[in-house]
């Protein structure tokens, strides 16, 4: 058996060295071999973010899988902190900030620190490895699946840039529901040196028909940003490419950001929006823009962006209408005081675990009502490193100061 930095090394290699598909046995032969470990199992989340389902022994479709809350393994995944259980030891797995699964290594004695950093590194390689295996191969999209995704799903997820990202000073993440079902609400992002280009759509329709509306407007959207394109403009030929597909029968809500994690400043084109609130030393406010027309309404319309800046701590919300117009079954809407009340309540959660309490809690709120729209919550969160003699900033003198 050699170093702890050298068996490090070794299972990297063996991954690295493995076909897509066969990854998590590369870790487990490589591990078993270089450390003190006697059994190994990877779990991943499945879409919705209620299970962890294993990767070595799989489960049959439709399989309940291992319950996020209140587990061991679920909380690792939830806190992105190792957690022992007698004899086994939970690691988070995740890159770039998107949370993954989780690494569950069993022992016959318990790992001293080192051996403990040197694993936790081991996880972090596997999440990087993964992200990639995605790609190539269909067998981590099938284990991660509780059940069978809808025609329209399998569309949206294929948009989505993933469902979070850590960048230089900044946390973001997303999450769509049903997860299995959704169909017309999506949101995509790319990062930068110094910030992030963010959109969130709300489509119309139902089904296939309502993901190829969506697929469009990604993709106009992806274009334009890529040839170099401001919001502004990103928007308006977004909207030129709707209603030349549409005619204006079929048109799309979406809210455009563009991020400057160096000082704070959002630019934001509101074409019809989703929601924006913003939580500020515990406190939630709506942000209220001016609302322009939906992408693909009337074709060749300008749009304007506005601007925001945020303070250092600042947490910003973006919700679709299927969060907004949800109800109980006493007829309340969700997107009154109750989504207030929820927001505040994550107030010392990461943007990712945060997003998914706000989505549990709009779950439980429309429990027993037929679901009539699909959802979608981003958060980001501005965590800049503060600088010497350096002050928070202030409101921008602009139309918004929240």
């Amino acid at each position: 058996m050699g170093s702890i930095s050298e068996g490090v090394h070794a299972v990297r290699q063996a991954m690295q060295a493995a076909p897509p598909y066969a990854v998590a046995e590369a870790l487990r032969d490589a591990v078993t071999l270089h450390f003190a470990v006697e059994r190994v199992e990877v779990l991943l989340a499945d879409p919705a973010l209620v299970t962890l389902r294993p990767v070595l022994e799989e489960y049959a479709p439709g399989a309940r899988g291992l319950a996020i809350d209140g587990t061991p393994a679920g909380r690792t995944f939830a806190s992105q902190t190792p957690q022992r259980e007698g004899a086994l030891l939970h690691l988070p797995v995740s890159a770039c900030g998107e949370r993954v699964g989780v690494l569950s290594l069993s022992f016959g004695t318990p790992p001293g620190t080192e051996a403990v950093e040197d694993l936790q590194e081991i996880a972090t390689a596997l999440g990087h490895i993964l992200c990639d295996a995605y790609r190539i191969t269909d067998r981590y999209h099938r284990v991660r699946r509780a059940a069978r995704l809808t025609l329209a799903a399998e569309m949206q997820w294929a948009l989505l840039p993933g469902c979070g990202h850590q960048g230089d000073g900044y946390r973001l993440a997303g999450q769509l529901e049903p997860a299995y079902a959704v169909y017309g609400d999506n949101f995509d992002w790319a990062c930068g040196p110094r910030g992030l280009i963010l959109s969130v759509t709300d489509g119309m329709g139902a089904g296939v028909e309502a993901a190829m509306l969506t697929t469009l407007t990604i993709t106009a959207l992806r274009n334009a940003r890529r040839s170099g394109a401001g919001l502004e403009e990103q928007a308006g030929l977004a909207d030129e490419a709707i209603y030349s597909q549409y005619g204006g029968r079929l048109h799309v809500s979406t809210l455009l950001m563009s991020f400057d994690a160096e000082t704070g400043e959002a630019a934001l084109v509101d074409a019809g929006s989703p929601r924006l609130l913003l939580m500020r030393g515990g406190q939630v406010r709506h942000i209220e823009l001016e609302q322009q027309l939906p992408l693909g309404m009337f074709g060749n319309t300008a749009y304007t962006e506005q601007h925001l800046r945020l303070e250092p701590g600042d947490r910003l919300i973006v919700a679709s209408d299927g969060v907004y117009s949800s109800r109980s079954q006493g007829g309340t809407e969700f997107g009154g005081s109750s989504l207030e009340s929820l927001i505040k309540s994550t107030r010392m959660q990461p943007a990712d675990e945060a997003v998914r309490t706000m989505i549990r809690g709009l779950l439980d709120f429309r429990r027993g009502m037929e679901v009539l729209d699909d959802a979608v919550v981003v958060c980001l969160d501005w965590t800049p490193d503060p600088k010497p003699g350096s002050k928070p900033s202030g409101p921008h003198p602009g139309r918004e100061r929240p």
